[in-house]
């Protein structure tokens, strides 16, 4: 019941009136004239009244005299009202429908009969274990859904097929073990996701696939213990990613991630922390700090896988084998499958990139060495020729340095003779 000053409209389901405003039925009731002259409020509704106001009744005679500029401004606001949907009990909403928030109740289930104008659904700290089929079918226009802090173990493939225009997904602290390769993507304008404090131990191929919009992504606090690279490159938009406190193995499984993420923060990605648990000589070393001299091994573990996996079993390879009988006079023979042993195939190397890199830096280091051994040469031959011009102006000087001793013998010699 709406008070408005003069007459009363009241709202109700049950239907007097033959127009349908959304989900809801009018029942106006407006004032009379009595038989003393006087006005009376809370009389059923003059028909010419209901005709002046839509209501499909016929107006008889002088019908437009009660259609007051007033009665129309009432009506107007009463459609206004109508227009704004129905909140679904127990939620709240804000005025004009468009976030409904259902946080904190002890759902099992989402409500049904959500408005399809919502743009932001608030399903945080309930008891949510699963999603049933079509539980967001009407919500073509959802932007914002929040499942936090509920027990969801499973999420059917198609949970979120009708939320195309979705920009926020959150599902931190869950019960997720797994999630479906197709799960996000009917979500092609997702921008921030958030898969934190669950049960996560692998992240299946193509889940990020159909993405491009994606900006923020969150695996924080789940098992994760290797990451294939091959699932974030579609991810060529992202900014901020988020996998501290997993239990990471930085082994040959994880050094195509490692990889990544080098691009990753080349580009301006943000990475939080990926701490090695295992193993011990690298547990709480940040992965990226870890040089990638430290996985030349696995280059030689794939050597072995794959020529492990070309053997072909068969009769054992001897040296002394029985060469071929030659074949008799006649027609010639149909050509048997060879039967000899197979060459073993020389070692290659595993990435013809790093071996060019090797070979220029071998060059390089041979090339240094040749031109200082050069220079130490020439620098021994111009050193030698400069002592042996030093000794030589040496013994020119020494006779010289003998002239005092010679003339005092000589004036010896004179004075003998005097």
């Amino acid at each position: 019941m709406w008070g408005v000053s003069g007459p009363k409209i009241s709202v109700a389901r049950t239907p007097v009136c033959s127009v349908w405003r959304g989900n809801w039925r009018l029942t106006p009731s407006f004032p009379q004239r009595s038989r003393d002259g006087n006005w009376v409020s809370g009389l059923p509704a003059h028909p010419e009244v209901l005709a002046c106001l839509g209501c499909g009744i016929p107006a008889g005679r002088g019908g437009g005299a009660w259609c007051a500029p007033w009665w129309l401004a009432c009506w107007t606001a009463l459609c206004a009202a109508e227009a704004v949907p129905a909140c679904p009990f127990p939620c709240t909403c804000d005025g004009r429908g468009l976030q409904v928030d259902c946080s904190g109740l002890g759902l099992t289930a989402p409500p049904p009969d959500l408005p399809a104008a919502t743009r932001s659904l608030l399903l945080l700290n309930n008891r949510l274990s699963s999603l049933p089929g079509g539980a967001f079918a009407n919500l073509s226009g959802l932007q914002r859904l929040d499942l936090s802090n509920n027990f969801l173990d499973r999420l059917p493939r198609a949970a979120f097929g009708d939320l195309a225009n979705l920009t926020e997904l959150q599902l931190r602290n869950n019960s997720l073990r797994a999630l479906d390769a197709a799960l996000l993507r009917p979500l092609p304008r997702l921008r921030h996701l958030d898969l934190s404090l669950n049960g996560l131990a692998r992240l299946p191929p193509g889940l990020f696939d159909g993405l491009p919009a994606l900006r923020s992504l969150s695996l924080r606090a789940n098992r994760l213990q290797s990451l294939d690279r091959r699932t974030f490159e579609p991810l060529a938009g992202l900014q901020l990613l988020q996998v501290a406190d997993n239990p990471w193995e930085c082994d040959c499984h994880l050094r195509d991630f490692k990889r990544w993420l080098e691009w990753f923060s080349y580009r301006g990605g943000r990475l939080d922390q990926l701490a090695c648990t295992l193993p011990k000589e690298l547990r709480g070393k940040d992965m990226r700090m870890v040089p990638m001299e430290m996985f030349n091994y696995c280059s030689q573990l794939e050597d072995q896988n794959s020529s492990a996996g070309q053997e072909v079993p068969g009769p054992p390879c001897t040296k002394a084998s029985p060469e071929p009988a030659k074949p008799k006079p006649g027609p010639e023979p149909e050509p048997e499958p060879s039967t000899a042993c197979p060459q073993k195939q020389r070692p290659r190397p595993v990435s013809v990139r790093r071996a060019i890199g090797t070979v220029i830096i071998a060059g390089v280091v041979c090339g240094v060495v040749c031109i200082m051994m050069v220079v130490a040469a020439a620098y021994g031959c111009i050193y030698a020729s400069l002592m042996a011009k030093y000794h030589r102006e040496l013994k020119k000087r020494q006779p010289l340095m003998g002239d005092p001793e010679g003339e005092h013998e000589d004036q010896k010699q004179i004075s003998s003779v005097a």
